[in-house]
């Protein structure tokens, strides 16, 4: 019993924190946001419900009742012509400044959201929990959580304030209506148990979301296209569709007979039973006992009607704002999440030495160590190679290098140095990289080169060179508007579409485009024959003459132009030395040279033969 009181309190303390959260964001996001709303909803309720429908009634029948003159209700109505006027204006006045702010905040959250997203650790993306919490987080813009809640927040201080003024009135008239009035209570009780079901409902059917919209969203995508159309594999996607709509059927079957059943239950407390019952006592007084004025009488009824109104919004507004505020509950435990990845405060230097010292690393949910005591030491100028076959443990290097993951052992130095007391803006902009999982954007050649808009002539020479440096400079030039070209035809008809390897130039001039002391090239020929892949390499050497230069790949053409050779394998270093120095050993170097120069010339020889 206890426990369940303690749950019961911290879920009150909860849902208080996110409804000061929500309001607070939305204040942050759209000021005078949620003030419009409630001045708006303020014009409506208070100004229709009690002035006109109440008040204005009441004044008008005893008028009529104490025969008094045409001037005295001529006043009366031009008082209240002005009230309902001001009222609309209000109402109408505030609804204009909402649809401005509703913009305001939709683009001041989604650009929180989205910094927090570019900004959290790596581990996040290959968490099903942090897609689940994004999903739900990104839901209070998708869904309109946000205006849902400013909505109700709105009605709980209008309609509550005009409850008051409604409550007081008609008590005025015969304080026995109060008791009538706490037949309309439990509403409160049974909106606030089905808030909770809706959430539960919402919560459950998140995941099977987040499958539709994978199915919807990889559906159009070109580089999903070929396999779509030459497997079978839109079948399982679409099975796996199917199986999404009718999981949710499924969650929304399993709650929606509770919701119903609840739903019947705040039409009989807060609609029938105090109205029927209102309407009953005020009768019996006006007609059977003959102690209440025509006036009054129909005040009672007209402001019960209202009050079931007002009533059955309040309920509804506490249900929705304790639904409302769980969404925002999300967004505040997504936007408050702390990354592990913590930037330090010293600002990165020019490039000296940097090593890797006794560094062990494992992904989170994995048993196995993708790095085991890793020791490799790279000096300001020197170029070197890290070869290995695939799951060596190469590209995990490179996260570690950027800071994407810290390692659970050991220390890397950057000048001597740990790298987690750097800025990591400073630490990264000192680091170029071309990754093997390059990506182009649907945006012009130059802006991807520069991964920003090109605002100068100085950028625009950049690009050049740029493009020169990573050997696009010639598809480039006959592009028909050349580096403005736009890329991919997802948004623009004239743009054009590139193949792998000049997709690859075009992420390797982003390298060129920086002002960088270290240049990590991961995999950054894959998409190359080994004869372009081997003349790119001499070109990135000249290209890259006095930087400290990394080349990471399980193809070793790289390796013979670089200063020094680190094998890795089973997440070590097995081997290091130059070409000729590990050539010499009869190694697994050379054992993996041999291999390759095999292939290359039965390659050449097949070219030869055609």
């Amino acid at each position: 019993m206890r426990k369940e009181k303690t749950k019961l309190k911290k879920e009150k303390f909860e849902t208080l924190k996110n409804v000061f959260f929500a309001v607070k964001i939305i204040k942050q996001c759209a000021p005078w946001y949620i003030t419009a709303r409630i001045v708006s909803m303020f014009g409506y309720w208070f100004f229709t419900g009690f002035i006109q429908e109440i008040w204005f009634l009441k004044s008008i029948l005893q008028i009529i009742e104490d025969g008094r003159t045409f001037k005295e209700f001529a006043v009366v109505v031009i008082m209240f012509a002005f009230a309902g006027v001001l009222g609309k204006a209000l109402h109408n006045g505030f609804d204009y400044i909402i649809s401005t702010k509703v913009k305001i905040f939709y683009k001041n959250l989604n650009k929180k959201i989205f910094d927090k997203a570019v900004n959290v650790d790596m581990t996040c993306f290959e968490n099903p929990d942090f897609f689940d919490k994004y999903k739900r987080a990104t839901e209070v813009i998708t869904d309109d959580h946000y205006d849902m809640f400013a909505y109700y927040f709105a009605v709980l201080f209008a309609g509550g304030i005009t409850g008051v003024f409604i409550v007081a009135y008609v008590i005025s008239i015969d304080p026995k209506i109060l008791l009538i009035l706490l037949l309309a209570l439990p509403v409160v009780v049974i909106q606030a148990v089905k808030g909770k079901i809706e959430v539960k409902k919402d919560k459950e059917m998140t995941l099977h979301k987040r499958s539709k919209a994978y199915v919807k969203r990889i559906i159009y995508l070109k580089e999903y296209s070929k396999d779509m159309r030459t497997s079978s594999v839109f079948e399982v996607l679409h099975k796996r569709y199917k199986d999404a709509v009718e999981n949710n059927r499924g969650v929304i079957k399993k709650y929606g007979y509770k919701i119903a059943a609840l739903e019947s239950m705040t039409g009989f407390f807060g609609q029938a039973l105090p109205v029927a019952v209102a309407y009953a006592y005020a009768t019996y007084r006006y007609a059977f006992k003959k102690n209440l004025a025509l006036a009054n009488f129909s005040v009672i009824m007209t402001a019960m009607s209202n009050l079931r109104d007002v009533v059955n919004d309040l309920g509804g507004a506490i249900s929705t704002l304790k639904k409302e505020a769980l969404y925002f509950g999300n967004l505040r435990d997504f936007l408050n999440y702390n990354s592990k990845v913590v930037s330090g405060t010293k600002k990165a230097e020019e490039l000296e030495t940097l090593e890797f010292k006794n560094v062990t690393f494992k992904y989170p949910g994995s048993e196995k160590e993708t790095l085991k005591n890793l020791n490799v030491v790279f000096n300001k100028g020197e170029t070197t190679a890290i070869v290995g076959q695939n799951g060596a443990g190469k590209t995990t290097f490179v996260k570690l290098l950027l800071r994407f993951y810290d390692p659970q052992e050991g220390v890397i130095l950057y000048n001597g140095i740990d790298l987690r007391e750097y800025d990591l803006q400073s630490l990264r902009e000192r680091l170029a990289t071309v990754f093997q999982d390059y990506k182009v954007f649907a945006l012009s050649v130059a802006e991807n080169v520069l991964c920003k808009e090109v605002v100068s002539d100085s950028e625009a020479v950049n690009v050049l060179a740029a493009l020169k440096n990573s050997g696009a400079e010639g598809f480039v030039n006959r592009l028909p508007q050349k580096e403005n070209t736009v890329l991919t035809r997802e948004f623009d008809e004239t743009g054009v579409g590139l193949s792998g390897g000049e997709q690859q130039k075009i992420a390797a001039a982003r390298m060129f485009a920086k002002n960088y002391d270290l240049a990590i090239l991961d995999e950054p020929s894959s998409a190359l024959d080994p004869i372009a892949e081997y003349k790119m390499y001499e070109s990135l050497i000249e290209a890259t003459k006095e930087k400290t230069v990394i080349y990471i790949s399980h193809r070793l053409s790289s390796a013979v132009l670089s200063d020094k050779i680190y094998v890795f394998g089973d997440g070590t270093v097995q081997e290091s030395g130059t070409h000729d120095e590990l050539m010499n050993k009869n190694g697994i170097y050379a054992e993996m040279f041999a291999l390759q120069a095999s292939n290359y010339k039965k390659e050449e020889g097949s070219v030869n033969e055609i």
